[in-house]
């Protein structure tokens, strides 16, 4: 047992969170997001929200500084100006648990998919709600 860490944060998350470097990126998605073939390990969280999972990951993973958009998710197909109440709680954990709060930019559909193929890892999570994923860019903790 460790101390201090979500206990969603399982052996495979935090290997993955601490052999990430800066600039590295970590897909958190949905349960309808084909993550086992998207190209990067899949680690399964199946049966725990999308949002609790970005909870815990920026309780221990800065957020990149360095780029313009270090959170990105999916736009709405037919409605890219949308904001999905799920992407509004992601905001609103982002602003209240990341050390340095971004704002969510977001990629059209196919692009978010692009993109997820070149992250890091792929956490697939047991998120029913519709475009319940979210690109995040891995930052540097300053001494």
């Amino acid at each position: 047992m460790l101390r201090n860490l979500p206990p969603i944060l399982g052996p495979s998350l935090l290997y993955a969170l601490r052999a990430m470097g800066h600039g590295d990126r970590i897909a958190i998605v949905d349960a309808n997001f084909p993550a086992e073939s998207s190209g990067p390990e899949c680690i399964r969280l199946d049966g725990i929200s999308a949002t609790d999972v970005l909870g815990a990951v920026l309780k221990v993973m800065p957020l990149d500084t360095f780029v313009p958009a270090p959170a990105q998710t999916m736009q709405v197909v037919g409605d890219p100006d949308a904001v999905p109440d799920i992407v509004a709680d992601f905001q609103t954990i982002i602003d209240e648990v990341a050390d340095k709060p971004a704002q969510i930019d977001t990629l059209e559909r196919h692009a978010f998919y692009e993109e997820a193929a070149t992250a890091f890892a792929v956490v697939q999570t047991g998120e029913q709600r519709l475009y319940g994923n979210i690109l995040l860019t891995k930052g540097i903790i300053e001494p």
